[in-house]
């Protein structure tokens, strides 16, 4: 597969297809951005990406609209990424469609994102779905990433580029092991230029992580141009390398944009997903 980003829908104009058409979906690998952070083969790492759908409508049988939430787990083992503005314009391609009911609708995405992101790979395993009816909203939560905001440090920053280098940790010191939290992450669109906000979340064991240059470090991606999958698996290769954890998660959720947001997660070890609850931001 030879898909680029330049090659997607991404900053320019599109029409909007308001009957269902699966080809929309524009799946890029992610062998090569993995390339350039030192993943020659296999990641030394599980997760997932977990992504929202907050505009989804369909028709019933007899014309009548119908809206759901959606909850997408994308294994990160999938040898492509799915490019968001492709991912809009395929699930608004469900608009005008008329479905028998939700499970069928349920059916077709979770057939149609999974060849995408298995495009040109054996399917070991198909995307996690699961459609919320309207009467089900009120119970999705909003609950912020626990853990030790290090945002409440008093730092002077002057790098807005990724900057691995801050990187320090007490290797001659027992272990310890602690989850830290920031709202600071920003980054932007590969090809767009657009911001892309987010809160990360990164839970390790192993030599003390200097907290005050880890949050140099986050803030350092702010001007950084890098979609946002990349951008976790980034940080991770980075704290992995130079502070040599036993153990490593990170887990960035990032805010909407287009109806969807999309929340990756890496993790050293097997390790139960983590819940799919939004932010008071998203």
């Amino acid at each position: 597969m030879t898909n680029t980003p330049e090659q997607s829908q991404l900053g320019k104009a599109s029409a909007y297809t308001d009957q269902y058409d699966p080809t929309l979906l524009f799946p890029i690998p992610r062998a090569g951005k993995r390339a350039e952070i030192g993943i020659a083969d296999v990641p030394p790492f599980f997760g997932a990406d977990l992504w929202t759908a907050f505009e989804v409508s369909w028709l019933n049988l007899r014309g009548k609209p119908q809206v759901a939430l959606v909850h997408f787990t994308i294994p990160c083992e999938s040898p492509n990424i799915v490019e968001s503005k492709s991912f809009k314009l395929y699930l608004n391609s469900f608009n005008n469609t008329r479905f028998g009911d939700a499970s069928e609708v349920q059916a077709r995405l979770r057939a149609d994102i999974s060849e995408a992101v298995w495009r040109g790979a054996p399917h070991p395993a198909t995307v996690g779905v699961k459609l919320i009816a309207p009467e089900l909203f009120d119970q999705e939560p909003v609950h912020e990433l626990d853990g030790l905001s290090l945002d409440r440090l008093d730092v002077e920053c002057t790098r807005y580029q990724p900057a691995p280098d801050l990187l320090k940790a007490q290797f001659d010191e027992a272990p310890v092991t602690e989850v830290l939290t920031s709202n600071l992450l920003k980054s932007n669109c590969l090809v767009t230029g657009q911001p892309d906000w987010g809160s990360v979340q990164i839970r390790y064991t192993g030599p003390q992580i200097d907290q005050e240059r880890l949050l140099q470090y986050i803030v350092s991606f702010r001007n950084h141009d890098e979609f946002h999958e990349q951008c976790v698996e980034r940080i991770f290769m980075d704290l992995w390398t130079r502070c040599k954890p036993i153990k490593l998660m990170v887990y960035a959720r990032y805010t909407r944009r287009g109806g969807l947001d999309i929340n990756p997660w890496r993790t050293s070890h097997p390790h139960a997903l983590p819940a799919n609850v939004r932010t008071a931001r998203q």
